[in-house]
């Protein structure tokens, strides 16, 4: 499922527009991204956990040359599928 499958559905599914199911769509992922951005944890009850975790730096290597690289630290976002969504997909 894409993201215009995913409004079509919310559309259907609360009885919206398309129009106002996407924007509710963008509202959502938009106040994830932000909460995550500000570094603190989003918690959707029977859905899961979405949360930054950080990638210390560490040595690499250029798969072309063989050479040693050093991979700069970063920070990436991470999700923990909660009880409920792991029983409904097995």
């Amino acid at each position: 499922m894409n993201k215009a499958e995913l409004v079509d559905s919310v559309a259907s599914a609360a009885n919206l527009s398309k129009a106002d199911a996407g924007r509710a769509v963008d509202a959502v992922l938009s106040s994830i991204t932000s909460s995550l951005k500000d570094g603190q944890q989003v918690s959707i009850v029977g859905f899961g956990t979405f949360n930054v975790k950080h990638r210390a730096a560490r040595a690499g290597r250029n798969p072309r040359t063989g050479e040693t690289i050093q991979i700069a630290a970063s920070n990436v976002p991470g999700f923990k599928a909660g009880k409920a969504l792991k029983e409904a997909v097995n």
